[in-house]
């Protein structure tokens, strides 16, 4: 028997980190991708910095993505290293976040789907959130990083010269999409320096 193929699929996690715009434009723009199915959770911190940051409900987020779980749910199907998925993308992530997967806690669906993923050598983006950085904060990113995560700050870049911050966003998520082989036209690709 042949097990049919699996889409791919990206497990997106909002965190109560500032910064919600990431996690929800990213939603947003992997809806415009054929053949990409999501699965989302958000945090209760989360659901506060949604209403904070953008005005939004979780229902407005979660109506977003393909499929959507409980952050308490630890018997969900992404709590199992035989749901095949192409990784996970935490944005933003908070430090209480970053802490709990660098010491591998598994206590809540966001952490144990993180584990899931750097367990099974899958792709784990951190797009972490906090300035300045403590040790702790620095340390545990090492962790992650030794792991196999890729510890992914949203900083914009000014090459491109953004005109808006939904710019700025646009070109830090291209990037994020890259890291998953996703095709995107969220920014345009450096050409090298201009003349002058």
């Amino acid at each position: 028997m042949t097990e049919a193929a699996a889409p791919k699929r990206l497990i997106v996690a909002i965190t109560g980190a500032t910064g919600a715009i990431y996690g929800v434009r990213l939603l947003q723009v992997l809806r415009n991708i054929s053949g990409v199915e999501s699965h989302l959770l958000i945090s209760e911190a989360g659901v506060l910095n949604l209403h904070q940051e953008m005005d939004l409900k979780r229902k407005d987020v979660e109506a977003l993505a393909d499929v959507v779980h409980n952050v308490r749910d630890v018997g969900a199907s992404i709590a199992s290293g035989s749901f095949l998925s192409d990784g996970m993308v935490i944005a933003p992530c908070s430090m209480k976040t970053l802490a709990a997967v660098a010491h591998g806690l598994s206590d809540n669906l966001i952490t144990r789907a993180a584990d899931v993923v750097l367990k099974e050598r899958r792709r784990l983006v951190l797009m972490v959130r906090e300035t300045p950085f403590n040790l702790a904060h620095l340390r545990n990113m090492t962790a992650v990083t030794e792991m196999g995560g890729i510890i992914f700050p949203p900083l914009p870049g000014f090459y491109h010269r953004p005109q808006s911050i939904e710019e700025m966003v646009d070109h830090t998520l291209g990037r994020v999409l890259d890291m998953f082989a996703l095709p995107h036209a969220l920014t345009p690709r450096w050409q090298g320096l201009k003349d002058s």
